[in-house]
């Protein structure tokens, strides 16, 4: 694939390990005032609300914002279900940080480094820019640029944010090569003109729990970034 220019990252699973790093960061915080929680299951609700919040923002219902915000709101709503109705405002900021404290799979920062060799590469997330800045700093994930949500204003899969993506480096979409763990991702970006490449994270919701393969085709599958980067010649 001598025309591929540019690789584009989906982040919360393919990039980074949600799960876990949720389910520490709220032990840390909330422990104090409900010790008898499953951490686990807590991570997995409030993940559970990240696709109907943006579905409000994709269908108009409410206007775009970032994540920050979306997730903040998702994180009021599922702390009843967990007998948290009091924990203190400085508390609930520094958990909804938390995502910007998420860890990368370990193949994802030695993956990356080698990817940039030969590739622009840039996360294309539905996180905001600062959310993204933050994991990057945190785990050396060496990005050229930071794209995604917040550059176009809506949220994946819509068109509009890969296509913004594909603009921005001035490059046409059959230059760039959106990298997921999620399927629902590579068909929206193939039907964008993008190549697809497929990273699979077995475990991304738990022990054996990660995306299936891809039913269709994908120019490139990969169990890893590293995987992905010998696959792409480097």
């Amino acid at each position: 694939m001598p025309d591929i220019r540019a690789l584009f990252f989906d982040v919360f699973g393919t990039v980074v390990d949600w799960r876990s790093s949720i389910a520490r960061e709220t032990e840390i915080l909330l422990h104090p005032f409900n010790g008898g929680i499953d951490w686990f299951a807590f991570a997995d609700a409030w993940r559970g609300e990240y696709q109907p919040a943006m579905t409000e923002v994709r269908e108009g219902r409410i206007p775009f914002c970032k994540l920050d915000v979306l997730h903040r709101k998702n994180l009021e709503r599922i702390l009843p279900r967990f007998g948290l109705g009091s924990v203190p405002e400085d508390v609930l900021v520094n958990l909804n940080r938390a995502w910007h404290r998420l860890d990368g799979w370990p193949d994802s920062a030695p993956g990356l480094t080698r990817l940039k060799r030969k590739f622009m590469i840039a996360p294309v997330s539905n996180g905001n820019i600062s959310l993204m800045v933050a994991l990057a700093r945190r785990n050396g994930f060496p990005w050229d640029a930071i794209l995604g949500s917040e550059i176009a204003g809506d949220f994946k899969p819509k068109p509009r944010v890969y296509l913004a993506a594909c603009e921005a480096l001035d490059l046409k979409p059959s230059q760039c090569m959106m990298v997921a763990a999620h399927p629902s991702d590579l068909v929206a970006a193939a039907a964008c003109g993008l190549r697809t490449g497929f990273v699979a994270r077995p475990n991304e919701h738990g022990p054996g729990k990660g995306a299936k393969p891809p039913a269709g085709p994908v120019d490139v599958a990969a169990t890893s970034l590293e995987d992905l980067a010998t696959k792409l010649g480097i």
